[in-house]
């Protein structure tokens, strides 16, 4: 049986993380099965999550857990990609991981209302003395991680700027297919649902959710992941009816 280390659901969201979604709809997609673990972030092999344990081999990083479903099941989840195909949803996926994550980010951990109701939470266990510190703290550091990136050096107008261009490059791929590349699901789908979802999620207010919601298509494409695959979150808070340590 496959060991998932997860952080949990948060936020309506089937994990607080889009990198654990994408990495639980990775599974889904190849048939595993597996058990989630929501006390494995001090043992992750990479220092974030997810990560899983297979039979006693840990891999770590949602693209690496892809590559081991490939080579050790078998699983293509590309089949029936020829190679433009392919190498348009790696393009993709990239770009939704390596560019429009850090808006995410950014939205969550850099605005002070989303910080205070989002990922605030994650401190409630520290010690009520200790606190407000280690939330400056790690408020901080993930704040710098987006300069370092560079993404977090722009204004709030032009992250959100960027943050649609990506948006809407998704929403003109996928048109009105079901599916990012066509009638069925892709290694893509998972990181681009894990992110769509992440920046849908109502309780976060930000012109880059806005840009979201703009889009109809990414609108129903989330609607419809989360019916197949999610069903305890589907009609949740998610859908408006109801970290920053993870790769």
């Amino acid at each position: 049986m496959i060991t998932l280390y997860t952080f949990g659901p948060w936020f309506g969201l089937p994990d607080g993380s889009p990198f654990v979604t994408k990495a639980m709809l990775l599974l889904k997609f190849a048939g595993l099965a597996y058990v989630e673990n929501r006390k494995g972030y001090g043992k992750a092999p990479k220092g974030k999550l997810p990560f899983i344990d297979d039979d006693g081999v840990k891999i770590a990083d949602s693209t690496f857990i892809r590559f081991h479903i490939e080579t050790k099941y078998g699983f293509d989840f590309d089949a029936g990609l020829d190679a433009r195909e392919r190498a348009v949803a790696w393009a993709v996926e990239k770009m939704v991981e390596d560019h429009l994550y850090w808006a995410l980010i950014h939205m969550r951990w850099c605005d002070k209302a989303n910080f205070e109701k989002g990922p605030a939470l994650f401190f409630a266990r520290v010690p009520a003395p200790l606190r407000p510190l280690v939330k400056t703290i790690i408020q901080r550091k993930v704040s710098k991680s987006t300069t370092v990136h560079g993404l977090g050096r722009h204004a709030e107008a032009e992250i959100a700027t960027l943050a649609r261009r990506d948006l809407e490059a998704v929403a003109a791929i996928l048109g009105d297919k079901p599916w990012l590349m066509g009638d069925k699901p892709c290694g893509a789908d998972a990181a681009v649902f894990g992110m769509v979802s992440g920046i849908l999620a109502p309780i976060f207010d930000s012109p880059i959710r806005d840009a979201a919601e703009s889009l109809p298509n990414l609108v129903a494409y989330r609607d419809r992941v989360l019916q197949a695959y999610f069903p305890q979150v589907s009609g949740s808070s998610l859908t408006g009816d109801g970290g920053s340590n993870s790769q």
